[in-house]
């Protein structure tokens, strides 16, 4: 079975457009149902994060309506209060050594906007891992993560690469709207990543080779069975 790091964004704030700070986090369904489709497939998942910070989840993927149902949303708390242990020593991120890995699997929130995308360790980790052709697996808004991934030259490790996010149509309709600091979907493209796209809401996945993204919360449980896939080929 492998060994899986999965990196989760420190990160309690996102500075928005206005100069306010929206609280945030990490998404509850997201980290919970890839943690769990892993775990159940038998794989090692170690966490890890910026200054091995205990993460934050965000309190709105808590609520009934955004987890789908109360039954859900107590799942989830159930879940993360099983895994506490875990979660409040994670790794530090500046510590990890990419080749102990066989996948990074990254869940979202809005979290990885404010550290994840700027993370020199991140990048690092990124950038060995994809050249060694290990898994790398962002999904919903954690594909920002990916913008860490820059060379000493500045060029962008995954442009030209075939990749989904959440998109700024689900952003403006359904995430923080127009105040966003900056979409994700967008500046991928503007780095010259290929960003595909499906339906608002439905799962949607992307496998570019060792790349494996998915485009929402929805997407979470299908990005993780893809990545327990791509271990047994």
């Amino acid at each position: 079975m492998a060994k899986i790091l999965m990196v989760v964004s420190a990160a309690d704030s996102l500075t928005m457009r206005d100069g306010g700070e929206h609280p945030t986090g990490y998404w509850a369904e997201e980290l919970v149902a890839s943690h769990r489709t892993l775990l159940n497939a038998g794989h090692t998942v170690d966490i890890a994060t910026p200054g091995g910070v205990k993460p934050t989840v965000d309190q709105v993927s808590l609520a009934a309506g955004a987890a789908g149902s109360l039954e859900k949303a107590e799942g989830f708390r159930a879940y993360i209060a099983a895994i506490d242990a875990e979660l409040s020593h994670p790794l530090v991120l500046a510590d990890v050594t990419a080749a102990d890995y066989e996948a990074v699997v990254m869940p979202g929130g809005h979290g990885p906007m404010a550290d994840l995308a700027t993370d020199a360790d991140l990048g690092r980790i990124l950038i060995e891992s994809d050249q060694a052709g290990r898994i790398v697996a962002p999904f919903c808004h954690a594909p920002a993560g990916l913008l860490s991934a820059t060379d000493e030259h500045g060029k962008f490790a995954f442009a030209g690469r075939r990749l989904t996010v959440f998109t700024d149509e689900e952003e403006l309709n359904g995430g923080t709207g127009p105040n966003t600091p900056w979409f994700v979907e967008t500046v991928l493209r503007e780095k010259g990543a290929i960003v595909e796209s499906g339906p608002a809401w439905n799962s949607h996945v992307v496998r570019d080779r060792n790349l494996i993204t998915g485009q929402n919360p929805q997407s979470s449980e299908d990005v993780a069975r893809e990545v327990i896939a791509a271990l047994a080929e």
